[in-house]
């Protein structure tokens, strides 16, 4: 066994109804003023509306930052650090998707009275120092994991995103509440679900710091979100199933926050950037190119994750063969599941794909990672292949 280290968020409640006492969890935590860090969509479908009025009965102060939008730019995470320095807020709160959250995790150490540091100084593996706000995050959404991971994803330029990692973004407590997934969009749901089985799956065959828990919980998340999916997207009002896929992103979440994910993200993102691509259907339209890419030096992990993806459903055979049914089956996810299959039914022109493919490879912190190395003509013919 190699030496490995493991982190994750302090404390984890997973049950349905567990958002509606948060005033009462910000209270218990010495907060008098606290700031909810979200998106206008959570507003405008009253997903606080239970929240907020416990806020008055435990005479705790509270305003909500709710101008997060998807692939958040650096002036989104000023605004809301800004707000939070005027509150003088003691406590953050990111509600919502991993936008939400992975900005609410820069404004808890950016407006800590004490940080010195500049957002573009935070930037990379390890920069960020000193201290934070105490941080409970509410996922809203069953994909991203970013209530347990110690990441942050912001969008720098007009197409380009930087990361901050370090162990003081990691949450302090993270409630994973059903009840706030219910009304999501069948597509969104679906995109996030497999979303979430690509970090289950990339940390699983991660190739520097694999380990014996971040597979654990690898494998066991890749398991609730296989068994759960088809019914969490086609009957979203199933509580059993919505809670089982916020639990699978979350063990996800925490496996790749120690084991990192790879080049199904490093060509995800550039997808992002310039087509504004959600995140997880931007992993799920490279997912199955990415892995038959991968399969001559990984067969053998990915025949292992097989019987937790197809069930009853896999044929006996060898790793070859498994591989083959494994990857065939994750293929097959978007077009069940209501997503479109290939990067042009996203809107990607062709001729945006050899730049994509030179914006993949400065991914270079994620890349590290593949268990197969990728150079930029690899990376194209991935792309090529997903057209």
């Amino acid at each position: 066994m190699h030496p490995f280290s493991f982190a994750t968020t302090a404390q984890m409640i997973c049950e349905t109804g567990s958002a509606r006492p948060l005033a009462a969890l910000c209270r218990e935590r010495g907060a008098q003023s606290v700031l909810i860090v979200t998106d206008p969509g959570i507003t405008r479908f009253g997903l606080l509306d239970d929240v907020l009025p416990g806020f008055a009965a435990e005479g705790v102060a509270v305003a909500v930052f709710d101008q997060v939008v998807a692939d958040p730019p650096e002036a989104i995470v000023l605004s809301a650090v800004q707000q939070a320095r005027e509150l003088r807020a003691e406590l953050i709160v990111g509600f919502g998707g991993g936008s939400s959250m992975d900005v609410a995790k820069l404004v808890a150490l950016l407006a800590h009275p004490q940080c010195a540091q500049a957002l573009p100084e935070i930037y990379g593996v390890g920069n960020a120092k000193g201290q934070r706000l105490p941080l409970i995050q509410v996922p809203t959404t069953a994909g991203t994991g970013s209530e347990v991971t110690q990441i942050a994803i912001i969008t720098t330029g007009g197409t380009t995103k930087m990361g901050v990692v370090s162990p003081l973004l990691l949450p302090d407590l993270a409630l994973l509440d059903a009840d706030l997934t219910l009304g999501l969009p069948s597509a969104v749901t679906a995109a996030t679900g497999i979303d979430a089985m690509v970090h289950a799956i990339e940390s699983y065959t991660s190739a520097l710091k694999k380990n014996p828990l971040s597979d654990l919980l690898a494998r066991e998340a890749l398991r609730l979100l296989a068994a759960n999916l088809h019914e969490a997207v086609h009957n979203g009002q199933n509580r059993a199933a919505r809670q089982a896929m916020l639990l699978g992103a979350c063990l996800a979440g925490q496996a790749f926050a120690n084991a990192p994910v790879a080049a199904v993200h490093a060509l995800a993102y550039p997808l992002g950037g310039h087509f504004h691509i959600p995140h997880g259907l931007s992993n799920a339209l490279v997912l199955p190119h990415v892995l038959r890419f991968n399969a001559p030096a990984a067969s053998e992990l990915y025949a292992e994750l097989a019987p937790l993806l197809l069930g009853s459903q896999l044929k006996p055979g060898n790793a070859q063969s498994l591989t083959a049914q494994f990857i065939d089956e994750l293929a097959a996810l978007n077009a069940r599941h209501g997503l479109p299959s290939r990067l042009r039914d996203a809107g990607v022109p062709e001729a945006m794909l050899a730049q994509l493919a030179s914006e993949a490879m400065l991914q270079q912190r994620l890349l590290v990672n593949n268990p197969r190395e990728i150079k930029e003509a690899d990376a194209l013919a991935i792309y090529q292949a997903a057209y």
